[in-house]
């Protein structure tokens, strides 16, 4: 199984995904105690993560910590691109520290779009829903206007090698260097948030559908290698702080020293393995040491980045079935679309009902094969009682597959007038937003 970032591909066997590339299963115990944890957490949509813990922490603790994602202005926005904001708008609303970065340069690279149709492509479909969907005012940024990104995608290029690149997203001979060029990019993105003028080293979070996940591989393994320290258990089982430079080992022991004893950590300090082991300390310890380490990292002028976390959600499936798609009109519910689109589009929607209704009423239906009670689960109905409820009168075959549509359209109408009403007062609202050039 491969994972494209740049793909139209439908992932459905999740649990493969998970087992293959190392994505962990997101359990109950890492979001129940959350503030509000809300349904796509409840419901499964968000089913995988990296590092999830990390931003766990800082949110019960009440600790700084930062959210970076991106837009890809590449099409119109439609409902599957809802769920990426509507985690933003949850986690803005427990403390994160916003920054979107509108990808004009991968959308040049990768989808032939100019920077001139992709700003406005961000604005009309992208940054104009996002305010009108609740979105505060946060840091949205161009890639191409940001120096900063750019300039630090460049410079963390140095530890990366075409093997790795090539290996993860299955760049070839005929890739033109601009697409190359753009996962540097995102790592830049990524992680310019951890530089100081814009919060320092703290946890940081980019929730992603599972296509984006070799942008966070490869990022997370470029933070990795800029690190000064490593801080994890030893094969005998003792957590220790290593030296990962061959070069000023022992002025770095000396920092390290510094800093563990400022935790209160008791320690034993072996020069010829680079290393300070700590006798007492335990694998909860590791985040917080490891966050001061980066901290001490950056105060000495080296980069001291945290590897980024991450959560993945799952896709909805498009009306016809396969995957939602900008490029496909009829596949998807459009943020701009009328009540009378949108009626015509889910009335021809595919739904897990039976061939008659006869059948349906002795068989039952398939809600799990439903395009529109994925409408249901993912955006229109709040209460768990009543999709549960709905769920079980189609398995029983109570309820007929056009009752669905029809609530359905009810549902979808109310939303997208809703959303016409908000879109106007927030394109006033762009220029609080975006940041037209930085760095």
């Amino acid at each position: 199984m491969e994972i494209n970032p740049w793909s139209s591909a439908q992932y459905a066997d999740y649990s493969r995904l998970r087992e293959q590339f190392g994505i962990q299963a997101l359990q109950p115990d890492d979001w129940e105690q959350l503030p509000r944890p809300p349904s796509f957490f409840r419901r499964g949509i968000v089913f995988g993560h990296r590092g999830f813990g990390l931003i766990r922490q800082a949110i019960l603790a009440g600790d700084p910590w930062a959210l970076l994602t991106g837009l890809m202005p590449s099409g119109r926005m439609h409902l599957g691109h809802k769920m990426v904001i509507d985690q933003i708008i949850y986690y803005q609303s427990i403390g994160a520290d916003v920054f979107i970065a509108i990808a004009d340069i991968e959308a040049y690279a990768t989808r032939g779009y100019t920077l001139e149709e992709a700003e406005r492509l961000a604005i009309q479909e992208y940054v104009t829903n996002y305010i009108a969907l609740g979105l505060q005012p946060c840091t949205i940024y161009f890639q191409s206007r940001h120096r900063d990104v750019k300039n630090l995608g460049y410079l963390l290029g140095k530890k990366a090698n075409w093997s790795e690149v090539t290996a993860i997203y299955g760049f070839n001979g005929a890739t033109n260097m601009a697409h190359v060029l753009a996962p540097l990019i995102q790592c830049g993105d990524i992680l310019h948030v951890q530089m100081e003028k814009y919060g320092g080293a703290r946890p940081t979070l980019v929730p992603v559908g599972v296509d984006q996940d070799p942008h966070i591989r490869f990022c997370r393994g470029v933070a990795a290698a800029h690190r000064l320290f490593n801080v994890t258990v030893a094969k005998d089982g003792r957590i220790g702080v290593f030296v990962k430079p061959d070069e000023d080992v022992a002025r770095l022991l000396d920092l390290a020293a510094q800093v563990i004893s400022g935790r209160g950590l008791a320690m034993k300090r072996l020069d010829r393995y680079k290393a300070v082991y700590l006798p007492d300390a335990s694998p909860e310890d590791i985040p917080a040491l490891d966050l001061a380490l980066a901290r001490e990292e950056q105060e000495h002028g080296a980069y001291g980045f945290l590897s980024p976390s991450s959560t993945y959600h799952r896709f909805m499936t498009g009306l016809t079935g396969g995957k939602m798609s900008s490029s496909k009109p009829e596949s998807a519910i459009f943020l701009t679309d009328t009540p009378a689109e949108a009626k015509k589009k889910i009335m021809a929607a595919k739904t897990g009902g039976a061939v008659s209704r006869e059948e349906h009423k002795k068989h039952g239906g398939q809600p799990e094969s439903c395009v529109v009670y994925e409408m249901f689960l993912y955006h229109l109905i709040d209460s768990d009682r009543e999709l549960a409820d709905i769920y079980r009168r189609c398995r029983s075959g109570e309820q007929m597959c056009g009752d669905c549509k029809k609530m359905a359209v009810c549902l979808m109408e109310s939303f997208l007038v809703e959303m016409q009403e908000k879109r106007a007062a927030a394109a006033e609202q762009v220029g609080d937003y975006v940041v037209w050039d930085e760095g």
